[in-house]
């Protein structure tokens, strides 16, 4: 798989549906400037709308048009692609999801269904509707278009100058994670940044296979995947610097700061990268330069919804 160019070309598809993200610097977060990349500013407030649009512009959408099953921000992506894009979209999400994204689904007027428990039953009752209408599923994150379309933040942050060492990245089912680790091929440390209560990445590197785990904690509506990916699961076989996991009570805290000292609001997954630097999970090397990725900005509840 040529990664990079899928990227590429991933990056030229989607530029014109997709927000080129602002980046800052910050030296009151930590110890030390990091810098910060600002992707809950993307559209739906979160990256997953680069991988939606990548996969509906690169694959024929049948005339059933598409299904996606999501923790509420791959499904509002999908949702507001596909009606940008004039398709048909049903989306399936759990309803550990919660009443934001949920709301932020049905603005986009797609169909929804809420589903009882969690992403692994939303996924089975959407591989169902799937076979029964002939509409084209949309992974959310193990897929080569999704992946390739998340891919794209890295690319476009290296060309806004990104200078770091080391990028801080959270990690659910690996999209985000996954296509950074394509694009920089051991180019710069990145560093995947878990809750301890949704260790999908850590458990497969650690069993030599995806496996599946049980997920909770303040993260798991975006952060809640069962079981990693394989394509994320491989790049990080080859090229992930490190992993560490965090506290729910660390990602609070680093929404908070985020707040306080700069006006983001960011939702618990958001937050996840910088928990890491602020609890001390981990510790970077004297002169090292770090970066942060901030992954989505739909908080339940809406603070003005």
């Amino acid at each position: 798989m040529d990664w990079k160019a899928e990227i590429a070309a991933a990056a030229d598809r989607s530029s014109a549906h997709v927000q080129r993200t602002p980046v800052m610097r910050s030296a009151v977060l930590w110890d030390q400037p990091i810098d910060l990349k600002l992707e809950q500013m993307q559209h739906t407030g979160s990256f997953k709308a680069r991988g939606a649009f990548n996969t509906l512009l690169s694959l024929p959408v049948p005339g059933a048009g598409v299904v996606a099953a999501s923790g509420g921000n791959h499904g509002a992506a999908v949702a507001y692609a596909a009606t940008q894009l004039g398709h048909r979209a049903q989306i399936f999400v759990p309803e550990m999801a919660g009443p934001a994204k949920i709301a932020l689904i049905e603005r986009t007027g797609a169909a929804l269904t809420v589903v009882p428990g969690e992403y692994a039953n939303a996924l089975e009752q959407a591989r169902a509707y799937e076979a029964e209408t002939g509409a084209m599923q949309v992974h959310a994150y193990d897929a080569v278009p999704t992946l390739a379309g998340q891919g794209t933040v890295m690319r476009e942050w290296e060309q806004q100058g990104l200078a770091a060492d080391t990028v801080l990245i959270a990690v659910g089912g690996g999209g985000l994670i996954g296509g950074a680790l394509a694009w920089l091929q051991g180019a710069r440390r990145v560093i995947a940044v878990e809750p301890e209560q949704a260790r999908t990445l850590d458990a497969a590197l650690q069993a030599g296979a995806p496996v599946d785990v049980e997920v909770s904690g303040v993260a798991a509506n975006a952060l809640g995947a069962r079981r990693i990916g394989s394509l994320c699961f491989e790049l990080a076989r080859r090229h992930l610097t490190r992993r560490v996991t965090v506290t729910d009570e660390a990602i609070t805290e680093a929404q908070r700061a985020l707040w306080q000292a700069h006006r983001l609001l960011v939702e618990p997954a958001g937050a996840t990268a910088l928990a890491a630097l602020r609890s001390g999970a981990y510790r970077p090397e004297p002169g090292e330069r770090v970066a942060v990725l901030l992954c989505g900005g739909n908080i339940a509840p809406d603070p003005l919804g």
